[in-house]
């Protein structure tokens, strides 16, 4: 996931950008007695790659990043529009040229400011493609992208290298003064403001352009209310409450662990016995029979997340580039079944290509997503058959396994092809599989909502390069809608153009949507209070011992 993060809707002037300054999700009181020197562990998963923000794509990194970063802006917790958060003020006449200004006296962890350079700095950094940022594509908008950021023309496998770029820095981002920069773009795009609170746009310190991006990522240094002290891959990441953070959402607790666990239903006895205090999905085993309300009591919850699950096809194999057979192998999938014998009905078959929450989203534009045998069969006799086997991949250390298993058995059954599910160990090796476009059939896939727009939805995952199209689709007619769509000034007429991109997306069916996600989480009895954002991670500023 990140394959990623959050919901919410945002309201752009074409004079000026208003973003609200916004309250913490907390009570912002004395804490009522608790302890504001204790410490909790939450579950988390095994980071992917170093703890570098934008070159972080999943949710075990993810989470991590969010934690000890803030950005120009937040998502509040109850999914309404983009606040303030290190942004003093965002404004445009155009919806192309943006100047923003960012609070004076905030500081990274090494105690240095923040100032508009980091951001500066940081964003040419990401996007100049010989550092292979796996979120660089998120600049995209900005004016001089192309000078920096060039693409292999055959592929990473091809005997030809990519051009070597033209510039180190793109000329649409300009300091103009320590606490101001001004971003042009390519083009009017008024969903931009909406983007700034995700993780890829975070400042850097200096001593990142000191450092090595690998050595940084094993020590990182953020800006956020809480400051890195260690991590033991595959046990832990822990983390400390940074006492000179000045913003709205700090922390009333000292400590942060972040287990890692290969497992998640030993994580949920921990959670069931107080060694874990926070837990953001329990196992689908606890499902059955609502198990997991008996166990928690009112510690139990349950709330919808803009995140969905997929499975993609990996493009990059011969096997699988007719469109007849993957809208064959959608089609052939109970999604209905599934949801209510595996999941207990505590998620939703999924019936677009975007999460219900994402605004701009269409619902029912997936027609790949019916199930329909009949033309599922003549689909696959239209695409020539498929020879062999199909197998299905997941991640084993998560619940992952009775659903791919159900979703191999119905293709089985509908189509006739010898398909099977099979586990990788761990996630970390899965990511890392999939980004060396190592997978040799179709495999899990989930995205959790960046920031609040169909948009979204489309760019990172279809657009040729999207920095999570992992499976290499790639339509030109794709690509130029989107692009149209953010070059356009309103926001309704850019949804509009998105939609269309959507349409040739589902003739195409690069991947299969499955379910869209309800979140049941759970927390200890050591917590008096804990919210969690609006894409299900623990709100730390909310937490009350």
């Amino acid at each position: 996931m990140r394959v990623s993060k959050r919901a919410g809707a945002v309201a752009v002037s074409a004079a000026v950008v208003l973003v609200a300054a916004g309250c913490n999700s907390g009570d912002g009181g004395d804490n009522s007695g608790g302890s504001t020197d204790g410490a909790i562990t939450i579950h988390g998963t095994q980071p992917e790659v170093g703890l570098v923000p934008a070159n972080t794509t999943e949710t075990g990194g993810g989470k991590i990043i969010d934690f000890m970063w803030t950005g120009l802006v937040r998502y509040p917790n109850d999914g309404g529009n983009p606040v303030k958060a290190l942004a003093e003020s965002i404004d445009t006449t155009d919806s192309k040229v943006y100047t923003i200004k960012i609070k004076k006296g905030t500081k990274f962890h090494d105690g240095t400011e923040v100032k508009a350079k980091n951001f500066v700095d940081a964003w040419n950094w990401n996007a100049y493609s010989p550092n292979a940022v796996q979120g660089a594509s998120f600049f995209s908008d900005i004016d001089g992208y192309a000078d920096v950021h060039t693409e292999d023309p055959d592929g990473a496998d091809g005997p030809q290298k990519a051009p070597e770029p033209t510039s180190k820095t793109m000329k649409g981002l300009e300091v103009v003064d320590d606490h101001t920069f001004k971003v042009t773009l390519a083009a009017p795009f008024s969903i931009f403001p909406t983007k700034l609170g995700y993780s890829a746009f975070m400042p850097l310190p200096d001593a990142f352009f000191t450092s090595t991006s690998d050595a940084f990522g094993k020590k990182p240094i953020g800006n956020g209310p809480v400051k890195f002290v260690s991590w033991q891959d595959n046990v832990e990441v822990k983390l400390t409450r940074f006492d000179d953070y000045t913003l709205e959402d700090k922390v009333k607790f000292k400590d942060l662990t972040v287990k890692i666990y290969q497992d998640d239903t030993a994580a949920y006895n921990d959670l069931l016995s107080g060694q874990l205090d926070f837990m953001e999905q329990v196992p689908n085993s606890s499902l059955a029979g609502d198990k997991w309300k008996s166990d928690l009591g009112t510690r139990a919850k349950n709330v919808p997340v803009p995140t969905s699950a997929l499975i993609a096809f990996p493009m990059y194999d011969k096997r699988f580039q007719n469109a007849d057979l993957r809208k064959a192998v959608s089609m052939s999938v109970n999604r209905a079944e599934i949801t209510e014998k595996v999941f207990f009905n505590s998620k939703k078959p999924s019936n677009s290509w975007a999460n219900p929450l994402a605004p701009g989203n269409k619902e029912g534009n997936c027609t790949s997503c019916a199930y329909n045998p009949d033309e599922a069969k003549k689909l696959l006799e239209k695409a020539g058959g498929f020879q062999g086997e199909m197998v299905f991949y997941y991640n084993a250390d998560a619940s992952h396994k009775e659903w791919m298993e159900a979703v191999a058995q119905s293709v089985k059954n509908t189509l006739g092809i010898n398909a099977r599910a099979e586990g990788i160990p761990t996630f970390a090796v899965f990511r890392q599989m999939i980004n060396n476009h190592e997978m040799k059939g179709p495999y899990r896939a989930a995205w959790q909502q960046d920031y609040p727009d169909v948009e979204n939805w489309i760019g990172p995952l279809y657009v040729t390069g999207g920095s999570s199209n992992d499976g290499l689709y790639s339509n030109k007619e794709v690509d130029r809608l989107y692009k149209e769509g953010t070059a356009a000034a309103d926001i309704d007429a850019a949804h509009a153009k998105f939609a269309e991109a959507v349409a040739l997306v589902d003739a195409d069916t690069p991947s299969i949507p499955v379910y869209f996600y309800n979140e049941q989480w759970g927390h200890s009895e050591k917590l008096k209070k804990v919210e969690v954002t609006n894409v299900g991670e623990i709100d730390l500023s909310s937490v009350e011992l």
